[in-house]
């Protein structure tokens, strides 16, 4: 069975073609600078290719894919039977993948006010899609549901209980079908069932999140009612005191977009290094410019002082896990958080560590209690799995 995933940012679509339940990937791809004068299509399948042209929009995006799929992988639009969407914010209604349906919609336009850069986009991809592949069958697939299992000490702030009640003003984390997808592989590495480990799962990419798991259940995240909370990120900058946001305002008169822009756009690892978001910029003038060094200190420091403190809140921990563009790359990142932990029963395994570059394996010493791993994350198989499961229920 053809599983189609999607994944539609502001100006990209990204996408991947299954065989499943195989899980081979027929091909995959990316459509980059929509709106701008000149967009990028690179496909990788039975052709590969990169062609620079005109794409307006999300719509025009989707419908060249469909023809380049058309052309190269399938002879009729109605062998993908399921398309699987990541949708970045599902609230509280949302603990699993579902089908599509008007209602899912309405639920899903309900939370832009939550998640303004990403859910009008996601919607745009399922609309694009109900009208390109009429007789698939549509699948939402939240960043959020994964993070339902939360409890009320660890997602509630304590403002006024009244605007959780009435607005929804809550902690909701985000990346949890990554989280999700390494804390099951943890376990499956570990030979234990999915809900007999405790994990503490590490995203680190552009955007991070690092996420308590207890019982193979979300426990507790870092980011909280927005992506920009929690650790420092390429551009975000993570936790900070409220009392910063009020002084922008009345000390400074910035409008409140621009403060958004300051602070999902302009810090981070840009922030303090003033170089840029990018790790691969940054690692080789580590020891060469002073503030690039403090940007990548900071970064690992804020990630060690989440690591220990969901040691405390866990208790028993089974294993540490890095998974993301950093997390799979930076061996330094992964050093750097862990070093001198070795009270908590964390030992990195140095030699190791600086062998396991974008693959999967274990970094921890031979003598360590907490096993340490590092898991190419695989969130499109795991929306992809979502949608073939629904699709097979949803089949007479």
């Amino acid at each position: 069975m053809k599983i189609l995933v999607i994944n539609c940012g502001s100006s990209s679509i990204k996408f991947k073609l299954f065989e499943m339940p195989e899980e081979k990937v027929v091909s995959f791809g990316i459509v980059e600078k929509i709106g701008e004068e000149i967009s990028i299509f690179k496909y990788f399948g039975k052709v590969n290719f990169e062609n620079k042209l005109k794409i307006n929009n999300h719509q025009e995006g989707l419908q060249l894919i469909a023809k380049t799929l058309l052309e190269n992988e399938i002879k009729d639009i109605e062998e993908i039977k399921g398309i699987g969407h990541r949708v970045v914010h599902g609230g509280e209604g949302f603990d699993k993948s579902v089908r599509i349906d008007e209602e899912v919609i309405k639920k899903i336009e309900q939370h832009i006010y939550l998640a303004p850069l990403h859910n009008p986009h996601n919607l745009s991809g399922i609309k694009g899609c109900m009208e390109i592949f009429p007789k698939s069958i549509q699948v939402a697939s939240f960043d959020t549901a994964f993070h339902t299992t939360m409890p009320e000490v660890s997602y509630l702030y304590a403002i006024p209980y009244n605007f959780y009640q009435k607005y929804k003003i809550r902690r909701y984390g985000f990346h949890g079908t990554s989280h999700r997808y390494v804390a099951r592989r943890t376990a499956e590495i570990m030979g234990k069932g999915k809900y007999e480990i405790n994990v503490i799962t590490c995203h680190l990419g552009n955007g991070c999140s690092i996420t308590a798991v207890k019982n193979g259940k979300s426990y507790d995240t870092s980011m909280g009612l927005t992506p920009l909370e929690g650790l420092i990120m390429g551009t975000r900058s993570g936790d900070i005191d409220p009392g910063v946001i009020l002084y922008f305002i009345e000390g400074l008169n910035l409008k409140p977009s621009e403060i958004s822009d300051i602070l999902n756009k302009k810090s981070g690892l840009l922030g303090i290094s003033e170089v840029s978001n990018d790790f691969r910029n940054l690692l080789p003038l580590y020891n060469k410019n002073e503030r690039v060094k403090l940007a990548i200190d900071m970064f690992c420091y804020r990630l060690k002082k989440y690591i220990g403190s969901y040691m405390a809140v866990l208790g028993n921990v089974d294993a540490i896990t890095f998974t993301g563009g950093i997390g799979e790359n930076v061996p330094l990142v992964r050093e750097k958080s862990l070093n001198n932990m070795e009270i908590f029963g964390i030992k990195i395994d140095k030699e190791k560590n600086q062998k396991i570059v974008g693959k999967e394996g274990e970094i921890s010493s031979e003598d360590s209690k907490v096993k340490i791993f590092v898991i190419p994350t695989n969130e499109e198989l795991r929306i992809a799995f979502d949608t073939y499961q629904i699709v097979l229920n949803s089949t007479p």
